[in-house]
């Protein structure tokens, strides 16, 4: 009996270990975006929003979610907030292409495409924030993406050296299962973006930089 209630209790001291491990970083990010989080109309205006990909629909289009995200970066572009978009999403595949998609959108939207910068190789969340600051040279940015995710996208840009402020791009309903899946996974993905910030540091695809703007240069890097 003694033996069993020892048990018990490592058990459930280890479940609690756990949780706290995996949850504390959403915690964290999600108090230290709370304040940096505005809705398009509300929000301040910065030289360049920045597009998070959100994948693909089957004939190529953008999905529901990422199509929310190019109309309230367009938005914002047609409001005055921003100058420039910086679209950025994951091209490793010969027929899967979310920047051109984002751009087609935008086009689709009356973004002139010259406002338009794409970012092939924003294959995750820290490789888009960490090729906007040493790529493009960008120093100040709104974030535009849904509201679940946008604790770890302000989290990993500003620490990645961006002052970055969130756009919430909820235009409509998702569906509930898939917006708990994207809820749920976004605790494994905040531990890991508070371990690639602060531990790991690690070096996504590169290149030549490629300022936006002709008076910035990328950052030299870590």
């Amino acid at each position: 009996m003694k033996t069993l209630k020892k048990l018990l209790t490592f058990s459930v001291g280890l479940g609690s270990g756990a949780v706290l491990i995996l949850g504390l970083p959403s915690l964290v990010a999600w108090l230290y975006a709370a304040p940096r989080t505005f809705n398009p109309q509300d929000s301040p205006s910065t030289p360049i929003a920045i597009v998070f990909g959100a994948g693909l629909s089957r004939d190529g289009s953008p999905s529901p979610v990422l199509r929310d995200r190019v109309a309230t970066a367009a938005q914002l572009y047609f409001e005055g907030k921003v100058s420039k978009l910086l679209m950025s999403g994951d091209n490793r595949f010969i027929n899967y292409n979310e920047p051109r998609a984002m751009r087609d959108y935008a086009l689709q939207l009356g973004v002139p495409e010259a406002d338009i910068v794409l970012d092939y190789a924003g294959r995750r969340t820290y490789d888009t924030c960490y090729r906007a600051r040493y790529i493009f040279g960008v120093q100040q940015a709104l974030l535009v993406t849904q509201a679940f995710h946008l604790p770890r996208a302000l989290f990993t840009c500003n620490m990645l050296g961006i002052e970055a402020w969130g756009i919430a791009a909820d235009r409509r309903t998702y569906h509930p299962i898939s917006y708990r899946y994207w809820r749920l996974r976004e605790i494994p993905a905040t531990l890991m973006a508070f371990v690639d910030v602060w531990l790991r540091r690690p070096i996504p695809v590169l290149g030549e930089p490629e300022p936006i703007f002709p008076d910035q240069r990328g950052a030299n890097l870590p």
